[in-house]
Order: C-alpha cells, then structure tokens, then sequence
C-alpha cells in the first residue's frame, strides 16, 4: 500500500472477521532484490554508539554466506515515526496527561523532513493522524485522544507497521502500552509473520507490572529494536526521546542477496571487521509470499 490514506480503511475495518482473515493470509513484498538492515553498532552492550564506519567496515551474512555490502548510511534518511499509543480504559486522567506529554516531548525533536504519525489502539483501532511533517497536526491529534475500552494491542502494532511501510523513508514505531493484549482480532503470529517481512523496526515502551509483554518482546525482537519497561508514567518523555536518538545512531546497510534461496526465513549476522562490538540488529527476514 503506498497511500497512507488506506491505512484509515484498514485501522476501520480492523475489527471485522473478513478483514482478519485476509491479514492473516496477506502477502507482503518478498524485497529480495535489496535488503536493507538497521543496525545499532556500540562498543559494548548499552555502550556508546560507534560513528564513522562505512560499507568496507561490515560483513553481513545471509544464510551463512557472506555478502557484498552495497551501501551503508548514517543518520541521513529522513524518519516516519509512528506513534502508536495504548488508550485503553486503563490510560485515564493524570496517565493520559503524561502520555500526551511524552508524544509532545518526542515530536519536538523531530527534524524538519522527519515524518510523524499518530495511531492509537483500544478495544478499536484508529488513525489519529497520517503521515505528515506538520508536528503540530499530530500533537492536536494526541490532545484529541481519550481512553476507554479494551486493548488491541496486536491489532495496533500491525497498524502501525504497515503505515510505516507505506511511504518512503525509515520507519520507526513506537508502541506504549500499559497492559497486554485484551482484544485483538488479529493474532500474534500473523503480526509477527508481518514484522518479518517488514524494514520498519518496532520500539516499545511498556508500563512494568506482573504482567510479562511477550508479544512486544518479540515485535521489538523480530525488527531489530529494544523493549523499555518503565517505572512510572512521568519517565515517559525521556524514554520516547532516548528511543529516538538511539534509532538516529543506527546504520542503515544495503546488500543484494547472493547465492541463497529466494524464498523462506532468511538468517542474518551483520559483524564489524577487525574490532569488538554490539551489534542490534533483526534476526533475520522472510522473502517470498507466504503458502
């Protein structure tokens, strides 16, 4: 889809049966042609990032079979962030204060060819704001949300990547939930599935309770990006702001697969020659359409 339009169609129809059944069966593009990888490159775990490497720098894997890296960039595509926010009965009152606060605080620091994009989920999915430059369209549309019903948590993040798919760019998502998935008509692994075939890498931000995120973990796992827990709905900001400027520090590298299969799960190693380091990037990826 490359209008972001059509993702309000769909963040709609999200609830219908109809509509989960073909999700759970779509095809998304294979992209064996040129496989792109964000890679967050530190000097150890949670270290500072490493600046200044280039294509001759990193060896990358497919399969097990080394690669010859096309193109490495650094901090220079713009970004679609998309925003994609729990409001569930559970985000009320002084919560939802500081949800509002965090997305403000975060879009603030966004760059000018930056995009930004609002969608929020609770027992139904909706799109507050498409993809747009103008920040102050989507922080009004933040101020305009309001908390009631269940949690689609599922139904939401699939939302969200694929808007973040649908325009040029790199696609961040960031997902805050307070809870775990109440409602969803989609299911887990058919997002998941989703997040394999994607570029977008998926960050999330989870209110720390008894209640374990697996599905987040896993989303956050599968693309390449890092689950926050946080304490207290008042750290919020700070926490969305770090998501991004840890995804600025990122390396995108670009190869054409060689010598493996068209077709299946494909597993990645992306390395630094000649020194220790970190390196976050996805697992892997599916190429192909799905049986």
């Amino acid at each position: 889809m490359k209008k972001s339009g059509s993702i309000a169609l769909l963040a709609a129809a999200l609830l219908s049966p109809a509509v989960t059944r073909a999700a759970q069966n779509a095809v998304f593009s294979a992209k064996v042609e040129a496989v792109r990888v964000d890679a967050l490159v530190t000097e150890r775990e949670n270290g500072p990032a490493i600046v200044g490497l280039g294509p001759s720098d990193f060896e990358v894997y497919d399969n097990g079979v080394l690669q010859q890296v096309d193109l490495v960039s650094f901090d220079e595509v713009p970004l679609n962030v998309i925003l994609t926010l729990d409001m569930s009965d559970s985000v009320a009152g002084e919560r939802l204060e500081h949800l509002r606060s965090a997305g403000g605080a975060l879009l603030a620091v966004l760059k000018k060819d930056d995009q930004a994009a609002l969608v929020t989920f609770s027992h139904v999915v909706a799109l507050g704001a498409g993809l747009t430059n103008d920040a102050a369209r989507v922080r009004r549309a933040i101020g305009d949300a309001a908390g009631s019903g269940d949690t689609a948590l599922v139904d939401g993040t699939y939302a969200a990547i694929t808007l973040g798919e649908s325009d040029a760019g790199r696609a961040l998502v960031i997902v805050f939930s307070d809870g775990v998935d109440t409602s969803s008509w989609l299911s887990a692994d058919a997002v998941l599935d989703a997040a394999k075939r994607s570029d977008a890498v998926v960050y999330a931000v989870a209110v720390r309770s008894r209640l374990k995120p697996e599905f987040l973990r896993q989303a956050t796992s599968l693309t390449g990006g890092r689950l926050f827990e946080v304490e207290k709905m008042t750290s919020l900001g700070e926490t969305f702001v770090r998501v991004l400027e840890e995804f600025r520090r990122r390396y995108v590298i670009s190869y054409t697969p060689r010598g493996v299969d068209k077709s299946g799960w494909h597993r990645l190693e992306v390395r630094v020659k000649g020194r220790r380091a970190a390196i976050k990037a996805r697992p892997g990826y599916l190429a192909g359409s799905p049986p």
